[in-house]
């Protein structure tokens, strides 16, 4: 029986906690409540040991290093760890996508005003990076090639395999925002040959504020960190450990890798399903179609409708996010599916329905049913 009375759609936005997760993390905030950072008493030790411990697990599900796992308040952090942080010697070149998350885009754009200078490259049609184009603009002043592994708004998954191999051959480290694939998709970041790699814990049914950043051996003798005031993380993140957040962190990746193989056919159907019988009641485009999406993801443009109007219409039953974002009052369209060449008119139609868990299929029966209505009786009027 469905109990949330708002059809929650919203999954790459973030997840509820799973309650294995909060069981785990309870003691860490009632009981076991000790500072990693205090060495002279067995608290502390203990609390240091269950870090370790989910470092080493988290790792494991990443098949790397546990020393090359970074804590830190969440993905956004880790990035500002990595572009602010991270040596670049004589070299001040960096390449990534139009379409990229803006904790990517907004950071490079300041670093651009200290001189940094950045490629931003667009997408084809499908969502996808034209490798040709990627591998022209690599010059020997590149310092960092980033190309998010799963897009936020459309599921399109990059060729992530096929551009570390061109950015190995240039000899330019490749950095991944795999922040909706981790815990979604069985990741081996050696063998996909990431040098670099963030996660958020609240996108895969962990809790908020906590993250990482996986930064190779070879790569991270030249970070140097941005918060400073203490020797934690490896001297790289300053700040008292969240134990807890760690916990949950490291419990909801090992929980989201064994439920996989079952999560995804059920959510891929219920997603195809969505899609299927949407079309047949209205016009619809489905974005990055063509491409490989993940298979939580569905960003339609809802033919000759206001995705604003839309929301407005169904927001207080549905959860979802429409493909526009608000910008000193001033609607605009999506800068990532700007970057595709989608014309702003029917960018400002498109809302993401993101799937998970614990969608069940009478919800999504009943988001076709009030979608439907909402959208014939906006384009009546």
């Amino acid at each position: 029986m469905d109990i949330n009375p708002v059809i929650y759609l919203d999954y790459n936005a973030t997840t509820p906690v799973a309650p294995e997760v909060v069981n785990e993390m309870l003691p860490h905030f009632l009981t076991a409540y000790g500072n990693a950072s205090s060495r002279d008493h067995i608290m502390g030790w203990q609390a240091q040991e269950v870090v370790d411990a989910a470092r080493a697990s988290i790792a494991g599900n990443l098949k790397v290093n546990s020393q090359e796992i970074i804590f830190t308040a969440g993905a956004t952090e880790a990035i500002n760890l990595l572009l602010r942080g991270l040596e670049i010697g004589d070299k001040n070149h960096i390449i990534t996508l139009k379409s990229e998350h803006n904790a990517i885009l907004d950071t490079c754009m300041a670093l651009e005003s200290y001189g940094m200078q950045v490629s931003y490259l667009d997408l084809d049609k499908n969502g996808l990076v034209d490798l040709t184009e990627l591998e022209k603009n690599i010059t020997d002043q590149t310092t960092l090639v980033s190309i998010m592994l799963v897009n936020n708004e459309t599921g399109v998954v990059q060729p992530v395999k096929e551009i570390a191999g061109l950015c190995k051959a240039k000899g330019v480290p490749l950095m991944s925002d795999a922040t909706q694939a981790i815990g979604k998709m069985p990741l081996d970041i050696k063998d996909l040959g990431i040098d670099i790699i963030v996660g958020s814990a609240h996108k895969f049914y962990g809790p908020k504020g906590v993250g990482f950043l996986y930064i190779s051996d070879s790569f991270a003798k030249k970070l140097q960190p941005v918060i400073t005031g203490g020797g934690q993380e490896q001297k790289r993140r300053a700040g008292t450990t969240n134990v807890p957040g760690i916990v949950g962190m490291a419990k909801a990746l090992a929980l989201a890798s064994e439920l996989m193989q079952e999560d995804k056919p059920r959510i891929e159907r219920l997603r195809n399903y969505f899609e299927e019988h949407l079309s047949k009641a209205i016009e619809i485009d489905i974005v990055g179609e063509k491409a490989i999406r993940l298979y939580n993801t569905s960003n339609l443009c809802l033919k000759n409708t206001d995705s604003e109007k839309v929301m407005m219409a169904i927001g207080n039953k549905v959860a979802a996010s429409r493909g526009s974002a608000c910008s000193s009052g001033k609607i605009e369209a999506s800068h990532v599916l700007s970057a595709m060449g989608i014309a702003d008119n029917e960018a400002l139609s498109a809302i993401r329905f993101s799937f998970g868990r614990y969608t069940t299929q009478s919800e999504v029966d009943k988001a076709i049913e009030l979608i439907t209505e909402a959208v014939t009786r906006l384009r009546v009027d």
